[in-house]
C-alpha cells in the first residue's frame, strides 16, 4: 500500500490522549449525575467542574504556567479530585504529596520537583508550611469550610471550555509521584496523559465501573493518583464518595449509607474492619467490590469478608505503571470453592488487564520461566502504561529500562493457567545457608495462626547461616502467643530452615496505604 501524505494524523481525526477527556464527557452528556459526596454534601458534575474551573482561575491568577510543577499535600476530598483536573488542563504538572511524610521528606520532595506551589489541607498545614518556609515557596490552605481559608468548593457557577484542549502532546507530563515507604531512595516517577488514559479505561474495564459505580475512596488519592482511579471514575460517569480518613466506623457508615459498590485498600484496613467492635452488627445491603493489593488475602480474611458482602480482586502494579497492571477474581465456578482453595487462587497477581503493560516473568537469561508455578523469575513490564522515567534521575532510568523492559524486582512464578503469582520481592528474598527463604511464602503461613493479625519476615544477619528469618508480628486484641506457639505452627507448614528464628511482637511500622515498612524492620533486626 502506498504511503499517500493525505493519510497522515491530522487534527480532525487525531488527539492527543489525556483523562482530562473523561471531565469534558461527563459535563456535556451528564452534568446533573451526582459526582462527589464529601461529609454531608454532594455535587454534581457541573457544579464539580465549577469546582475545578475556580482552581484553574486561581492558578492562572499566580501565574502557574505549562511546565510548572504544582505540589498538594491533601486528603481524600473535593479539592484533591480537583487538582487532578485544574493542574494539567493548563499544562502544568501534579505532584501529590503522602501527607503522613515529615518535614524533611516533604520539603526534600518540594526541592527536587522544582515546585511553584504547595496546596494543602488544614490536617497537614503544619507540616506543610514548615516545609514550603524550609524552600521558600508559596503555600495556601484548602479551607475547612465556606467561611474560612482558600475556598473553591462554593462560588460564582463556571463554565468550563476545552479541558484537553490544552494538551498538545500525549507524551507530557501528568503527574509525579514519588515512590515511598518500602524505599529508603524516593524517585520521583513521570507519569504521562497518555499513560494515564489507557490505564485508566483499563480500570474502568477491569473493575466493571459504570454510571452506577459509587467507588469510597478509602485509597488515598496522593497515592499513584489513587491507582488512576481519580480519572476512571469519571470516565464512568459515576460518584466518587470521599473519606477524610480511613475509620473503620466511617468506611461501615459509607457502606450503609451511600450504598458503596466499590473501594480499594491495603489488607490490613479490611483487618481494622473486621477488628471494629461495629463490623459485628453490621449488614451488608449489596454486594461491594473490594480491590486489594500488596499482600495477599488469607482465607480468614475471605471468609469473614464474604460475610459482609465483600467480593475480593486482587490487583498488581507499581507507581512505575501507573497503578493496577494486571488482576485476579474469581470466576463464577471458582466462587463455589472453599474459602481455602479461594485463598490459594487469590494469592496470584492473575493476568494483565486489558490496556496494561506486556507481562513476563524471565529467568536470569532473559527466557520466559516454565509455566509450572515453580520456577522463579523476574516480572518485567513493557508497554503503553509505563512511566517515561525517573526525574532527574537518569542512571535510575537507565537501569530500569534494560533489555526491553522495565525490571520490577519483583520475583514470581507463572501457573500452567497462565496466572502470575509472586514470590518475593529481589531484595526481600533471605538467603540461609545457601537456601533461598521467600518472605512472603513465611508470611502467609503465620497469616493462618489464629492469633496473628498481619506479620512481615525480614532477614537478620546470623554469623552461621549468613541470614535466618526473622518475623515481625502484630497480634489481634487480647491474644498472647508464645514465640514457640509460632515456631511451632511454622515448623509445621514450613521445612525447617524457613521457620523464622527470631519472632518480635510489636505495632508493625506501615506506608499511608498499609505496606509495612521492612527497610524499618530490617534495621531492627540487625540490633537484635
Amino acid at each position: 500500500m502506498r504511503n499517500d501524505s493525505h493519510l497522515s494524523a491530522r487534527q480532525e481525526n487525531f488527539r492527543p490522549l489525556t483523562p482530562l477527556d473523561f471531565l469534558d464527557r461527563a459535563l456535556r452528556d451528564q452534568p446533573e449525575s451526582e459526582a462527589v459526596i464529601w461529609r454531608e454534601e454532594s455535587w454534581n458534575y457541573r457544579q464539580f467542574g465549577s469546582i475545578v474551573g475556580r482552581l484553574q482561575n486561581y492558578l492562572a491568577e499566580i501565574s502557574i504556567e505549562s511546565g510548572d510543577v504544582v505540589s498538594v499535600m491533601a486528603a481524600n476530598r473535593p479539592e484533591m479530585l480537583a487538582a487532578h483536573y485544574a493542574v494539567p488542563s493548563i499544562g502544568a504538572v501534579l505532584n501529590s504529596i503522602n501527607t503522613r511524610l515529615e518535614k524533611a521528606t516533604v520539603a526534600w520532595i518540594l526541592k527536587h520537583t522544582e515546585s511553584k506551589l504547595l496546596l494543602c489541607d488544614p490536617t497537614s498545614a503544619e507540616i506543610a508550611k514548615q516545609a514550603a518556609d524550609k524552600i521558600g515557596i508559596p503555600i495556601q490552605v484548602f479551607s475547612e469550610n465556606a467561611e474560612d481559608g482558600f475556598n473553591i468548593l462554593t462560588g460564582t457557577e463556571i463554565q468550563l471550555g476545552d479541558l484537553s484542549g490544552a494538551i498538545k502532546d500525549e507524551w507530557a507530563p501528568i503527574a509525579l509521584n514519588y515512590t515511598s515507604g518500602t524505599t529508603d531512595d524516593p524517585k520521583g516517577v513521570v507519569l504521562h496523559h497518555r499513560g494515564a488514559y489507557l490505564n485508566s479505561l483499563g480500570n474502568v474495564l477491569a473493575l466493571d465501573f459504570g454510571k452506577l459505580t459509587k467507588y469510597l475512596w478509602t485509597l488515598p488519592m496522593f497515592h499513584c493518583n489513587g491507582w488512576c482511579h481519580t480519572w476512571a471514575i469519571t470516565a464512568a460517569g459515576g460518584t466518587h464518595v470521599c473519606l477524610d480518613r480511613v475509620d473503620p466506623a466511617l468506611i461501615l457508615q459509607a457502606l450503609h449509607e451511600q450504598e458503596i459498590t466499590h473501594f480499594s485498600c491495603a489488607p490490613v484496613v479490611l483487618y481494622m474492619l473486621l477488628g471494629h467492635v461495629a463490623t459485628e452488627n453490621f449488614q451488608p445491603t449489596r454486594r461491594v467490590t473490594v480491590a486489594t493489593g500488596g499482600a495477599s488475602p488469607t482465607s480468614s480474611l475471605i471468609e469473614n469478608m464474604e460475610k459482609l458482602g465483600f467480593d475480593f480482586i486482587h490487583l498488581y502494579g507499581l507507581t512505575e505503571s501507573f497503578g493496577p497492571t494486571s488482576l485476579r477474581l474469581l470466576s463464577q465456578l471458582e466462587e463455589k470453592l472453599n474459602t481455602e482453595e479461594k485463598a490459594e487462587l487469590l494469592a496470584r497477581q492473575g493476568i494483565r488487564h486489558t490496556t496494561a503493560n506486556r507481562i513476563q516473568v524471565l529467568d536470569e537469561s532473559g527466557k520466559d520461566v516454565p509455566w509450572d508455578g515453580i520456577t522463579n523469575g523476574e516480572i518485567i513490564l513493557s508497554g503503553n502504561t509505563l512511566f517515561a522515567g525517573y526525574y532527574r534521575n537518569q542512571e535510575a532510568t537507565e537501569a530500569a529500562f534494560r533489555s526491553g523492559g522495565f525490571h520490577t524486582g519483583d520475583i514470581a512464578v507463572v501457573h500452567p493457567n497462565g496466572d502470575f503469582e509472586i514470590r518475593d520481592r529481589a531484595k526481600d528474598i533471605i538467603i540461609s545457608g545457601g537456601e533461598n527463604i521467600s518472605s512472603l511464602e513465611v508470611e502467609a503461613v503465620l497469616h493462618n495462626h489464629p492469633d496473628v493479625s498481619i506479620a512481615a519476615v525480614v532477614a537478620r544477619p546470623d554469623e552461621h547461616w549468613g541470614e535466618v528469618a526473622c518475623a515481625f508480628i502484630e497480634l489481634k486484641q487480647g491474644t498472647t502467643p508464645t514465640p514457640e506457639e509460632l515456631r511451632l505452627h511454622c515448623r509445621s507448614a514450613l521445612a525447617g530452615f524457613k521457620v523464622p528464628k527470631y519472632y518480635i511482637f510489636c505495632d508493625l511500622p506501615k506506608t499511608a496505604t498499609g505496606k509495612i515498612r521492612k527497610v524499618e524492620l530490617r534495621d531492627q533486626a540487625k540490633i537484635l
